[in-house]
């Protein structure tokens, strides 16, 4: 036979038998992905039965110690690396894929609040005075449920996923220390993602670029002597109306319209897009150091952060208590969650793809009295924090967080996991 003929049918083999593991290697991804939904309707229950135990037994901030057990034990019998040393009553599940790629972290909080609220659901709090009354059980089920959708695909895999379960949120203290532990800084991760359930209709996921929540700061104002109730309340109420502003008479600080498709987060029109709000009610107590008027105060707007002080200082002279000053200054400012512009859009781009168009629902606005300690890992790893509804208006299931009666349809359980094992899936490539 000719040798060119030979070397031409050597070579159409070669690439036959390329394009045939190629494709083996494609289909096999495709699967995986396709599988996803599959593989998370088989644990869907399991994961449910632990959300219920999690809320049966909540933990407040820094004694998380029994739901760091059950996270370690599920995480372990996944077969996943597991650290603890991270700080506090943290956990660390660390997977390794088959495949070269990307270091992909996702971020779970642990800790409950300290409250005694109604509770509609049959697998109330055993804790006095402790509540899961913020959704973090939620977070750590779907958490869990991504690990174990992600470790039975582990062979497609690509690079390594670190799910970071912190405790401490609600004191905004977990994030900011296990940033600083040497153990977390050798991780190196290229992104981090995170989710809170809200009020928003189950199903729905919702994100934007850059502020998702409003910039909280607590202003406290020093006096050298006492105010009597009435001065309080009349220089108060003139502070307030100094400072807040929102648009052609809105009220932003009705937070239950966050939700209302007329004036809410999905709306490109949205009240909760510019606006500044504070505290109904100052509060107001003497000292050994003087009397202090304190108010949360909530501002969409980073560039008019710097003009809130000065604007209280010229009020108070202009009401003649200058010599009555001892200090203005804000006590407390927190920074607020900052979703990464580029790879917002690239988690967008990604969840449409592979759902549909349109399949993620843009937020327009900032949510004001909320805020997560999510920041102090943005502020070092580019992240993206989304919004998932756990509402069910129709079943009179409302997820308003740090409210009487905050419940979840747990069905936004099987949606998180589905939905973010897909994307973690195909960020790691």
């Amino acid at each position: 036979m000719n040798k060119k003929i030979l070397l031409a049918l050597l070579l159409v083999n070669i690439f036959c038998a390329q394009y045939i593991v190629y494709g083996q290697e494609k289909k096999s991804e495709i699967v995986t992905s396709e599988s996803i939904s599959i593989e998370t309707d088989k644990i869907f229950d399991r994961l449910v039965q632990i959300r219920r135990e999690l809320h049966e037994n909540p933990e407040l901030a820094g004694k998380e110690k029994g739901t760091q057990e059950v996270i370690k034990k599920y995480l372990l019998d996944l077969g996943l690396q597991v650290e603890t040393d991270i700080y506090g009553y943290g956990v660390v599940g660390i997977l390794k894929g088959a495949k070269k790629g990307k270091k992909i972290g996702w971020r779970a909080d642990m800790d409950a609040l300290p409250n005694d609220f109604p509770d509609k659901s049959d697998f109330k709090s055993k804790v006095k005075g402790v509540q899961h009354g913020c959704g973090h059980d939620v977070h750590m089920a779907i958490g869990l449920g991504i690990a174990e959708v992600l470790a039975k695909n582990k062979k497609s895999l690509h690079g390594t996923v670190y799910f970071i379960f912190q405790p401490e949120e609600e004191t905004f203290i977990g994030a900011k220390r296990i940033i600083e532990n040497k153990i977390f800084v050798k991780f190196k991760l290229d992104e981090i993602y995170a989710l809170h359930v809200t009020a928003l209709p189950v199903g729905q996921i919702m994100v934007k670029p850059n502020e998702l929540f409003a910039y909280q700061k607590e202003i406290g104002i020093q006096f050298k002597n006492t105010l009597s109730g009435e001065e309080v309340k009349e220089l108060t109420s003139k502070i307030r109306n100094s400072l807040v502003r929102s648009t052609d008479g809105s009220k932003p600080w009705e937070i239950q319209s966050i939700i209302d498709p007329k004036i809410g987060l999905t709306n490109v029109n949205t009240i909760f897009k510019d606006y500044l709000i504070t505290e109904e009610n100052f509060r107001a107590y003497s000292k050994s150091d003087g009397f202090h008027v304190n108010a949360e105060i909530y501002e969409t707007d980073a560039t008019r952060l710097k003009n809130i002080i000065p604007t209280v200082e010229q009020l108070l002279k202009d009401n003649n208590y200058a010599s009555q000053i001892l200090s203005i200054r804000f006590i407390k400012e927190n920074p607020t969650v900052l979703n990464d512009p580029n790879l917002t859009r690239r988690s967008i781009n990604t969840l449409d793809t592979i759902y549909g168009k349109g399949f993620v629902t843009n937020d327009y606005g900032q949510v004001p009295y909320f805020n997560d300690d999510f920041i102090y890992f943005q502020q070092k790893i580019p992240g993206v924090y989304f919004l998932l509804g756990g509402s069910n208006f129709e079943k009179g299931m409302i997820a308003m967080n740090h409210a009487p009666n905050f419940e979840v349809d747990e069905e936004c359980i099987r949606i998180g996991v589905r939905t973010f094992s897909s994307l973690v899936f195909e960020r790691g490539k």
